[in-house]
């Protein structure tokens, strides 16, 4: 089998499985930069900024490659803040959004000169306002708002519709802008949408950045005149099995005209689009059963490692690593988690594969790893580089010692309340 549709040399994943054990998530620096390329280069007719969305893949080596293109980061924990900051991104081009930043994360975002916090209540706006005057920084700001444009995705990834917990209310937004510009140390410089995940239709993004350039009306009517760049969020989409994924030109068409003719320039968070397809998770056959009228095909990597199939009965596809022509039929592929829910296909066609095997799962770059646990005390999968024909380990596995690391058996100390 050629490197087609798998997107990697057969024969150096085979080389990886065998030399660090599976499970194993393996990434493609080269895919993620023709990713990136493809968008940045859609978007040439406007002042942009692509901002990596951390939660994707916080991987430092995917991170590396993407600073390297010359990537901003989106961030929504303090621990992604981190990360980035240890990636090596200018703190003026990341964004840091979330309906729940704690006190302390919104005083070190500030401290780090985040180009962007992007508010999401008026509850929130007061705690930075105290914080930034309690510490005499300035802290530049941005509103998330809660554009009400619903989606065709599923019903967990939707974050743009009136009820969602995302953003400030649309009819909010002007009140809420007239707040910050009257706060000395906060500047408004930007506002922010994001509507959702596995996006596949741009005409949600273009109704959203109509609402935008609405609302940058009404601010600068105010007498407002900080705003810099609109943020037309990420979730763009990619195809995992039979989508119609949107292109860079499409997606570009949808929001650069308007905000390009506000004058403003362009933030866009891409996760899913930059890294899922760049990525796959390597998984050996353990055993085959028959059971209850099914073929099941036992692996070694389970929900634990690998959660969207279960938790959003998304598809992935699956191949084998050794080529030949042999006959199909129709299994269960599961794994050693002890939940009913633990699988990664269910009545999938597959080759006819057997023990000792390694499968490829595609398209497993994006929400993979970082969604990943230690259920059933199982250690987390190693994080491999790909870079043309070499590789590196970016993760080391988890070793059992890991698991128990800051724990005791018999306690150290008690405390009283």
């Amino acid at each position: 089998m050629g490197a087609g549709v798998l997107g990697f040399d057969p024969g150096l994943l085979q080389a990886i499985a065998d030399r660090l054990g599976t499970p194993a998530y393996v990434y493609s620096a080269n895919l993620i930069r023709a990713q990136y390329n493809a968008l940045h280069d859609a978007l040439h007719g406007i002042r942009h900024r692509i901002c990596y969305s951390v939660k994707a893949n916080g991987n430092l080596g995917v991170l590396r490659v993407l600073k390297q293109l010359g990537a901003g980061a989106d961030i929504v924990s303090v621990g992604e803040l981190r990360r980035a900051r240890i990636a090596g991104f200018d703190p003026d081009g990341i964004v840091f959004s979330g309906v729940g930043k704690t006190t302390a994360e919104i005083e070190e975002a500030i401290r780090a000169g985040v180009g962007f916090i992007n508010i999401e209540s008026t509850s929130e706006l007061a705690t930075l306002t105290s914080v930034a005057n309690e510490i005499k920084l300035p802290a530049r700001v941005g509103i998330r708002v809660n554009p009400d444009v619903a989606i065709d995705s599923h019903p967990y990834t939707k974050t743009g519709e009136k009820t969602a917990k995302f953003g400030i209310p649309f009819d909010e937004v002007v009140t809420v802008a007239k707040r910050i510009a009257a706060e000395p140390r906060l500047v408004l410089r930007g506002l922010a949408m994001h509507i959702g995940s596995q996006i596949t239709d741009v005409a949600p993004y273009h109704r959203g950045a109509i609402k935008l350039i609405e609302l940058v009306t009404a601010i600068r009517a105010s007498g407002i005149t900080t705003l810099e760049a609109l943020d037309v969020g990420g979730g763009l989409g990619v195809r995992y099995h039979n989508e119609k994924a949107p292109t860079p030109k499409a997606f570009a068409e949808a929001v650069v005209p308007s905000v390009g003719a506000a004058g403003l320039g362009l933030l866009c968070e891409p996760g899913r689009y930059l890294v899922a397809n760049a990525g796959v998770l390597l998984t050996r056959v353990l055993y085959r059963k028959h059971a209850g009228g099914k073929e099941y095909v036992i692996v070694d990597a389970g929900m634990s490692d690998f959660v969207r199939p279960s938790h959003y009965n998304a598809h992935h596809e699956i191949l084998p690593l050794r080529d030949g022509k042999r006959p199909e039929e129709v299994v269960n592929v599961v794994g050693p988690i002890c939940e009913t829910g633990d699988f990664l296909a269910l009545d999938r066609k597959l080759v006819a594969v057997g023990p000792g095997e390694v499968l490829a799962v595609l398209g497993t770059g994006a929400y993979g790893f970082v969604m990943s646990s230690t259920y059933n005390q199982r250690p987390r999968a190693p994080e491999v580089m790909v870079d043309g024909d070499r590789y590196y380990v970016a993760r080391q596995r988890e070793t059992l010692d890991d698991l128990i690391r800051g724990e005791t058996a018999e306690p150290t100390t008690w405390y009283k309340a």
